[in-house]
């Protein structure tokens, strides 16, 4: 199976999970495909702010607002993979997406894109850390893609404290957070494990479908 059909079915899993929670009941995040006010982004709010408020003691209701919205934004399969090349290919590959930001030497034609592309690694590679991490386990496995060779955390740290620099003009406002995602980004990985580990306890369709996948 290959890092990108992974990463496809991980998204579709969390898709199911949208119509779930919905009968159950952004500067900074790209488009919004889903209203605030919608029961998926109630629910990841929720459970977010238990396990980083309280279980490990992050308490910084910006941080989980973030992290509840990213989470949001990554049930729509077009969010995940919203960073393409040039020629319309969706990235998947944390080495071509460092390319693909790299103003100097690499194909970003701007620091806005720059920016744009930098802020995608961070929440890619919080979101595997942190929810996936079996998934990355497999992309490592498998040779003669840069991604190999690309340490995830580091790379996403780096990210976000990049983003954290663009601190003029429309930028300036979400610098502070990305500063704060940059230098807390171990702990906030650790606070979707156990984000995780509660879906997985209430049997979530989100963990189960998602592990059944990556066997």
């Amino acid at each position: 199976m290959s890092s990108c059909r992974v990463a496809s079915e991980v998204t579709c899993v969390c898709d199911r999970v949208a119509v779930f929670t919905a009968a159950e009941s952004r500067e900074g995040r790209g488009t919004n495909l889903i209203p605030e006010s919608h029961p998926l982004q109630r629910f990841f709010r929720e459970i977010v702010s238990e396990h980083f408020h309280h279980t490990i003691g992050l308490r910084d209701p910006q941080v989980s607002e973030y992290i509840a919205a990213m989470l949001t934004d990554f049930t729509e399969v077009e969010q995940l993979h919203r960073i393409r090349n040039a020629g319309g290919r969706p990235l998947d590959d944390v080495g071509e997406l460092l390319l693909e930001a790299d103003p100097v030497f690499g194909e970003a034609p701007s620091f806005d894109r720059e920016r744009a592309v930098r802020k995608h690694i961070g929440d890619y590679t919080l979101f595997f850390t942190g929810m996936f991490p079996e998934a990355i386990n497999r992309f490592r496995l498998r040779r003669q893609r840069l991604g190999n060779f690309v340490d995830f955390i580091r790379a996403g740290k780096e990210s976000y404290y990049i983003v954290s620099k663009f601190e003029y003009f429309e930028y300036a406002k979400a610098a502070p957070l990305f500063a704060k995602l940059s230098a807390r980004f171990e702990e906030c990985v650790f606070g979707l494990n156990q984000v995780k580990n509660d879906l997985a306890e209430r049997q979530h369709p989100i963990v189960r479908r998602t592990n059944e996948l990556l066997m």
